[in-house]
């Protein structure tokens, strides 16, 4: 994939080395406050207050914010540095990731002022270990997400580590197709179909809600796909093989795949992302039309 003379995103935020901040309830500080009288008048109160007070005031020489911690602030770090220097391996990824997320945008901005509408950009986050978002606490043992709360992508990037050694799916194009599959659960979210989803969900069968999980995991997967097309055909930055990397990453995450590798069985049932033939075929139409309207999983049959 020809990405390294492309634009960087201005909308990535690099939280790897990070430590998520520990958040107390919002009570905490007037409940404190409450019982303040009440311990200034026993000595006990006093002797506890004042170890509280070289408890803060030590914690602070060391770095760490005590009073943070009960107060409803971040108080397991001080101010969050990268704990390890980054690769230039590491460094290049981000880069890459960078590239990849603006020219979804320009793909992305372009289709919806030709639907007479604007295009909300989302905000990746890069993150190591775990991370705390709107749809609370993740590790990166989830894969990459996204988050309508806070209308964020969310990526390790070990993960595409394991996409190729553990997956068998190596290549940036690959990767790109992870990221793409991200950005249209973020088109789904203002396009309004994360919501129709969420609403139609609601008083069904597991088996039911599976089902509509999986048509709008294909829906990203040709979402994805559209975003393909126009980077090969408008802007030319597919090489010779990517196309492939991209299938073969479809198929290495497709549910009836995983399952076998995990517990040697299948059961369609409990798919939440389509099997290996699914993913493909349905990334495959997006990125051979170009066209919104063949991604519509919600209507037809055949998936």
């Amino acid at each position: 994939m020809r990405w390294k003379g492309g634009r960087r995103s201005d909308n990535v935020e690099d939280r790897r080395g990070e430590t998520p901040a520990y958040r107390a309830s919002a009570g905490a500080a007037p409940m404190l406050l409450r019982l303040l009288p009440a311990m200034l008048r026993t000595k006990v109160g006093r002797i506890i207050l004042i170890g509280g007070v070289v408890v803060i005031f030590g914690g602070r020489m060391l770095g760490i914010d005590v009073l943070g911690l009960f107060l409803g602030g971040g108080g397991s770090a001080p101010a969050a540095q990268p704990s390890t220097e980054l690769s230039a391996q590491e460094q290049q990824l981000a880069d890459f990731v960078s590239v990849v997320l603006a020219d979804t945008e320009d793909t992305w901005n372009g289709i919806f002022r030709a639907q007479g509408g604007q295009y909300k950009e989302p905000t990746l986050v890069l993150f190591s270990g775990r991370v705390n978002s709107a749809c609370g606490m993740a590790s990166s043992a989830v894969g990459p997400f996204y988050c309508p709360g806070d209308q964020q992508l969310y990526i390790d990037l070990s993960f595409f580590h394991d996409l190729s050694t553990r997956h068998g799916a190596p290549g940036d194009f690959a990767q790109a197709y992870v990221v793409a599959h991200e950005v249209g659960h973020h088109v789904q979210t203002l396009l309004g179909i994360s919501q129709q989803v969420q609403d139609a969900k609601r008083g069904k069968s597991d088996a039911q809600v599976n089902a509509l999980s999986v048509r709008q995991e294909l829906q990203a997967d040709c979402f994805a796909g559209l975003w393909g097309h126009a980077a090969n055909v408008d802007r030319q930055l597919l090489d010779p093989g990517d196309m492939e990397e991209a299938l073969r990453a479809a198929t290495a995450i497709g549910d009836d795949r995983l399952q076998k590798e995990a517990t040697g069985r299948v059961v369609p049932d409990s798919f939440t992302h389509g099997s290996s033939e699914q993913r493909v075929r349905w990334f495959r139409k997006g990125f051979e039309t170009g066209d919104l309207a063949t991604c519509d999983t919600f209507s037809t049959q055949d998936l």
